[in-house]
């Protein structure tokens, strides 16, 4: 069972997972990153550019995590983002391992994992660079509404050069990658409300219906009726 709030102290999403039955799982590229807590370590995972298959052997076992919108996870794990892109490793390669056995040992005796995780992150976020925030924000709003690589550098001031080296940094990819993953997020939440395919890919802003299905096949690895299913 899968259970997600947004978080009031940060932009984070706190989700929880209860892992019910043993077999593989499939996690879709979004942009953000995480700080998981398996039970036994914590682990940062980077931005994927293509999905990532997950085996899960225990079932019971409780995954509590805290999710960086895209473009905040650099300032939480002090990492550019495209240093940890489609990588998991543990949080001792990211804080050290000094810091990372205290945070291990506080979520361990913690009664309430999850709350204690959204602390930690919160705490680290504080002091966040406020250009930095209004840049992510700028670049995800304007490519979540269909802009184009070169509407968005020049309503920042930026080269397309500058752009792409910024948005590596806190996104983990160029601008352009990023705006697919975005555009594959909505066309995926259209298609699940029970859209049909060739009104999802308009509405999303594919060319037609056989692009959409050769992104969905690209970036997820398998076809849209997988997905659905």
């Amino acid at each position: 069972m899968y259970v997600e709030h947004r978080s009031r102290l940060a932009p984070l999403v706190v989700w929880t997972r209860t892992v019910e039955t043993a077999g593989r799982g499939r996690v879709l590229p979004d942009g953000c990153m995480d700080l998981i807590w398996t039970g036994d370590e914590l682990i940062v995972t980077g931005p994927d550019t293509v999905a990532h298959e997950a085996s899960t052997d225990r079932p019971g076992t409780r995954y509590t995590a805290v999710r960086c919108a895209p473009g905040v996870g650099p300032d939480l794990f002090g990492l550019p983002a495209d240093a940890l892109r489609d990588r998991r490793v543990p949080l001792a390669d990211v804080w050290g391992a000094y810091r990372a056995r205290l945070c291990t040992e506080r979520i361990a005796a913690a009664a309430d994992p999850a709350a204690l995780l959204e602390r930690l992150a919160a705490d680290r976020l504080r002091d966040r660079d406020p250009d930095t925030a209004r840049f992510t924000r700028a670049v995800v709003g304007e490519l979540r509404a269909g802009a184009g690589i070169a509407t968005v550098a020049a309503g920042l001031n930026l080269s397309e050069r500058q752009l792409h080296r910024r948005s590596l940094t806190a996104f983990g990819y160029g601008p352009k990658t990023l705006a697919r993953v975005l555009r594959l997020e909505r066309a995926l939440d259209l298609a699940r409300a029970g859209f049909p395919a060739a009104r999802v890919a308009a509405d999303a802003g594919y060319a037609d219906q056989a692009h959409f299905s050769r992104d969905v096949k690209a970036l997820t690895g398998v076809p849209l009726r997988t997905l659905l299913t």
